[in-house]
């Protein structure tokens, strides 16, 4: 691949900020409150899960500057766990990103359909169609070349960044008066029950930084450009995020943000007041926009570092020497988004069973940096180190696994329904690894 064909540190930065900073902030945060009960617990759940993400951060910048390859979190588990292992869970991944995509883009459709189409068409128009088109379009910017996916990433991120600032400045705009939280006392153990039901939620809405690591093989001087993108994504992600949500709690009041749905709604309304729901809507949509830009972007390399290990057919390893596209992958990708679109009935659920094995797995992977600081030659590299080894891993991984834990004793059924998924890709992998 030619140097002027990769992508810089910027691009990678906003890459990062495009996955992280999704339309999870404006609905998870009702989701918290409820469960934190107090804005204590809730306050401290964003605290906590944006420190741990910080300490997954780091991490993964290690990772990634050691293990630079395309689809590179597949060549982790495959590196340092087995092919097998690492083949379950990146299937399971893709398959679910489908699933993410087309509910990410089911809401941006509904959000952006009433502020496009003309009130007399919108029961002709469908918000299935409209998100048929957004992916549609999107997935044909992204098979022009990488430079192009990339151009419009950074132009959905920086649009992103902005419309969230414009987000927090509400508290200034805010003139009504929020009554206090209503008096709520926790005892030691359900408080510490109610912190690890937030995080799942605060980990769901921080996550995605490590798909970042997918991009090593595009990207120019990933042992230096990928660790400071993660981490200067990563502190743009949760100084926005700790600026809005307090923003809701001093514009929306705790209570209210409880049962309150169409949170950047009621935020804009300080600003453009009835018309603020539309101006949330274009909020919401572009950050859909850059939500599935990422998913075309990333989810092609992991079929790509299967084919390396000849699990899949080579075909997925053909890559287009102009345009630096994956065609049959990115193409197979959009199909399996499609057919979730047309045939998925419950997306929610799915996304629910899989949360288990995501967080699951992110532990596991956030693991093999012990794995890979022992099988590698210290002295011959010299790309970045964590400082604080091995305290920051370790952090991530306790926290992760705390969460973990709590959503398996609260969501047992969905926990090991996600489980089975996950087992099911093994004889899948068996049979592939015959026919290759």
């Amino acid at each position: 691949m030619s140097i002027e064909s990769k992508l810089g540190r910027w691009d990678l930065t906003m890459m990062v900020v495009s996955f992280v900073l999704g339309v999870g902030i404006f609905f998870t945060p009702a989701t918290l409150a409820t469960k934190a009960g107090t804005p204590t617990i809730f306050y401290l759940a964003w605290i906590l899960g944006g420190f741990a993400s910080v300490c997954g951060a780091l991490s993964f910048a290690e990772i990634g500057a050691r293990l630079p390859a395309a689809g590179g979190y597949y060549r982790i588990f495959s590196y340092c766990y087995h092919p097998a292992f690492a083949f379950m869970v990146n299937l399971t991944l893709v398959a679910v990103n489908s699933g993410s995509a087309v509910t990410v883009a089911l809401v941006g459709a509904e959000y952006i359909k009433p502020v496009l189409i003309p009130p007399a068409w919108q029961d002709s128009i469908s918000t299935t169609e409209i998100a048929l088109w957004i992916l549609t379009v999107l997935f044909f910017l992204n098979y022009a070349g990488i430079k192009m996916g990339s151009r419009v990433q950074n132009l959905l991120s920086g649009l992103k960044i902005a419309m969230v600032l414009l987000l927090c400045l509400a508290v200034f705009a805010n003139k009504g008066t929020v009554s206090p939280p209503v008096a709520f006392h926790h005892t030691t153990i359900t408080a510490i029950k109610a912190l690890g039901l937030c995080l799942v939620p605060v980990f769901f809405t921080c996550g995605g930084y490590q798909n970042t690591i997918n991009m090593g093989a595009d990207i120019k001087n990933p042992q230096r450009n990928i660790p400071l993108a993660i981490l200067g994504g990563m502190f743009i992600v949760v100084s926005l995020y700790l600026l809005i949500n307090i923003a809701y709690v001093q514009v929306i009041g705790f209570e209210n943000l409880k049962t309150q749905q169409l949170l950047a709604a009621e935020l804009t309304k300080c600003f453009f007041g009835d018309t603020g729901f539309k101006v949330a809507s274009i909020i919401v949509f572009t950050s859909v926009l850059g939500f599935l830009n990422t998913s075309f972007m990333s989810n092609p390399r992991i079929f790509y570092a299967m084919a390396e290990d000849k699990i899949l057919p080579g075909i997925f390893k053909k890559v287009n020497p102009k345009t630096q596209i994956q065609g049959f992958g990115i193409s197979l990708f959009f199909l399996m988004i499609l057919a979730t679109l047309f045939f998925l009935k419950d997306k929610e659920q799915l996304l629910n069973y899989i949360i288990f094995i995501d967080n699951l797995a992110l532990a596991f992977a956030a693991v093999t940096i012990f794995i890979l600081r022992k099988r590698m030659k210290e002295t011959a590299y010299t790309g970045y180190r964590i400082r604080m080894f091995p305290l920051i891993p370790i952090i991530f991984i306790a926290v992760l696994l705390f969460a973990c834990g709590n959503i398996f004793i609260s969501n047992m059924t969905e926990a090991l329904a996600g489980l089975a998924i996950f087992l099911g890709a093994y004889p899948l992998y068996l049979v592939l690894k015959r026919i290759s």
